[in-house]
């Protein structure tokens, strides 16, 4: 299908939905039920051109700059393109059809380009400057406001030259292309699938993943067989329960291969162009490397303080790697395998060595965790916690699918935020799981309440089966609901201190993962799907004695990733092999030949989809430490749900955005900064 035919002419804007307020209940809500991709093109049109004059109206004021007509002028302008956007976005994430790939692409440099008109406009910055530099009349808020918008300016270009400046928003452009052409060609690798035609291929998985795979190749046209889809959710439970060898390793391949094929979709070409353009765009900018550049703004300030952090972990990851590589394959020979293992083999003999040293078999907990108890299950902890309370609503309120469940969310009897759920894996969704606000809080210009979303792509049970999950995939659950939680807690008063540093967006959602093994959820929502039974005592005990099982698979998987996208994003030439680059770099950190990143160069979405999270996967360690010590104050106080510690994380550090420092923010939390060694024994290595 062509672009013209992917992509419908352009409604007329004076008609068009997408423009209008947001109207009906909550303060107003998304008209999913309205949104089409045709509308995207006269809708964006016309909110960017009503920012533009915004924009030009505050940049060309006869009246001496001041906070009012500069800096909160900026809060209030391109209000109808931020709607359009926050649309726009989560229709290309969530269902990204060939039109709505042909509009990402067509768009992206576009939007690119109307952000950097208002970044490089010399007479706007020369307003916020004048501000900025008579800061000391203003408040604290308003310090911090001005003091981050005029770095955000200066770190993004706006005292280059005008010759520089347009080089510079070519830089943009073409890197907004190239992230869109990857997110495209990744998607696609997502969407194929290994069909089997024989059920006995799918030996030792249990009976729902089973039914999972049949409703997936019926969805694919294919009744009457089987369907592996190429996304993690449904290849890590092949890989950990499938009997045969051989399939195991074609899955594999298939998954660790995405973009890598030599093919239509093969991502090489585009990461290396996109790795250069941020070099360039990096020594433009005056930094020694794209990494330097995207950590001004982060809690680390530096790749060496990253780099620094990764490396106390990594050694003792690995020496963990090697022990539990040499117990499966004590089990292995044990059985007569004949095998060494290999990256293919990991999981399933890692679920041996469990069964063996536990007890415990994840097809014995997956009866326990059913998708519906585990959402209440997160309901109940953020209640217990921190007061709130879910009402579903769904059906009163428009979603973009069919499958979207919505709750109102009150505190006190106070109506708090919506939250959304969208839960399921499907065509044209992309991989992985997600949080999203469809709107932020504030309280500059009257109340403005969250509406949030989590994103999963759990596989949708066959009609009339209940979804059943594993704990990692519980805890991912509780992962992005703490990403929820964060924003519905979040009380500011300027919509520009809301966004967080990179290296700490993570630590709220991995704090929440916390609660998913407390003895209380378990008891109350941990529930066999056929008996209602709760889970036995002795298996809760089994689960709560594995913790630390295989952290050592679970650390590297996620180190060789982080420390391969910052070594990637040093380079300051940017010119890069992307095969070899990847290679050498594990080898050089003694990457263990029995597993694989968890998220290889040519598939890695946070790198290449966005800037997001370039140079910045190492923020989930960070983010970590601060989990695990914060985790450890819960200790400390005797109870997970000890009230005046999770009022005092409430009160000081979900609540207040980014209206202080974040690192001075956690000293005021817990009395110091965070103790690395707090992570070191949640993972189970050596603290010396």
């Amino acid at each position: 299908m062509s672009a013209a035919e992917a992509a419908p002419a352009a409604a007329p804007a004076t008609a068009n939905p997408l423009l209008a307020a947001w109207t009906g209940p909550y303060g107003g809500v998304p008209p999913w039920d309205r949104v089409k991709p045709e509308l995207f093109p006269a809708a964006l049109t016309a909110a960017i051109a009503e920012r533009r004059a915004e924009i030009a109206a505050i940049a060309g004021s006869k009246q001496p700059a001041s906070f009012a007509n500069t800096v909160e002028a900026l809060e209030r302008a391109g209000q109808t393109l931020d709607r359009v956007n926050s649309l726009f976005d989560v229709m290309t994430s969530n269902m990204n059809s060939p039109a709505y790939q042909a509009l990402d692409k067509e768009w992206a440099p576009k939007l690119s380009a109307a952000n950097d008109e208002i970044i490089l406009n010399s007479k706007l910055f020369a307003r916020i400057e004048a501000v900025y530099n008579q800061r000391a009349t203003l408040d604290p808020q308003q310090q911090r406001l001005v003091t981050r918008l005029y770095e955000q300016f200066v770190r993004s270009g706006a005292k280059l030259v005008p010759a520089q400046k347009a080089q510079l928003s070519a830089y943009n452009q073409q890197l907004a292309a190239a992230f869109s052409d990857f997110s495209s060609k990744l998607l696609a690798d997502e969407d194929k699938a290994i069909f089997f035609t024989s059920e006995a291929d799918l030996a030792g998985l249990p009976a729902s993943g089973i039914a999972a795979a049949k409703a997936a190749a019926a969805e694919r046209g294919q009744p009457g067989q089987w369907a592996i889809v190429n996304t993690r959710s449904a290849v890590d439970p092949f890989l950990t329960f499938a009997t045969k060898r051989d399939l195991r390793e074609k899955v594999w391949r298939a998954f660790v291969n995405r973009g890598d094929n030599g093919d239509a979709n093969d991502t090489n070409a585009t990461i290396a162009k996109i790795v250069k353009l941020r070099a360039d765009r990096a020594k433009l900018l005056g930094f020694p490397s794209h990494a330097a550049w995207r950590m001004q703004d982060t809690m680390a300030k530096t790749p060496e303080a990253a780099d620094a952090l990764m490396m106390k972990v990594w050694p003792a990851a690995v020496a963990r790697v090697k022990e539990e590589v040499a117990d499966m394959q004590a089990i292995a020979d044990k059985e007569g395998a004949k095998i060494s293992i290999e990256p293919w083999d990991y999981r399933f003999y890692a679920e041996k060595v469990r069964k063996a040293r536990y007890d415990l078999d994840q097809a014995e907990i997956k009866p326990y965790f059913e998708l519906n108890n585990m959402i209440q299950a997160a309901f109940y902890s953020a209640g217990r916690l921190y007061g709130y309370q879910f009402r579903e609503i769904t059906g009163t309120v428009p979603v973009f699918e069919k499958n979207v469940r919505v709750w109102e969310v009150t505190k006190g009897g106070k109506y708090v935020g919506l939250f959304y759920g969208d839960y399921f894996a499907r065509t044209g969704k992309r991989s992985g799981a997600w949080m999203t606000t469809y709107r932020g809080q504030q309280r500059f210009d009257g109340p403005r309440t969250t509406l949030a979303s989590n994103n999963n792509n759990f596989a949708p049970a066959a009609p009339g089966e209940p979804v059943l999950i594993s704990l990692d995939d519980a805890e991912t659950l509780f992962h992005e609901f703490g990403h929820a939680i964060h924003y519905l807690s979040q009380d500011i008063y300027y919509p520009g201190l809301s966004g967080v540093p990179r290296d700490f967006v993570e630590f709220p959602s991995q704090v929440n993962e916390h609660w998913v093994l407390t003895r209380d959820v378990l008891d109350k929502f941990a529930r066999h799907y056929q008996t209602k039974a709760p889970m036995p005592a002795a298996l809760v005990d089994k689960i709560k004695q594995s913790e630390k099982f295989n952290q050592g698979f679970a650390t590297v998987e996620y180190l060789a990733s982080a420390i391969v996208d910052m070594d990637l994003h040093k380079r300051a030439d940017g010119v890069v092999d992307v095969d070899s680059f990847e290679r050498e770099t594990l080898a050089r950190i003694g990457m263990p030949k029995e597993m694989v990143m968890r998220h290889r160069l040519p598939q890695f979405g946070h790198l290449f989809s966005s800037d997001a999270y370039s140079a910045g996967y190492y923020s989930y360690l960070w983010s970590e430490t601060m989990d695990a010590d914060t985790w450890a104050a819960f200790e400390e106080a005797g109870n997970p749900w000890d009230e005046a510690t999770a009022g005092r994380f409430l009160k000081t550090l979900l609540s207040t955005g980014n209206e202080t420092d974040r690192a001075e923010a956690y000293r005021a939390f817990r009395g110091r900064d965070p103790d690395v060694k707090a992570l070191l024994r949640q993972r189970g290595f050596p603290t010396e």
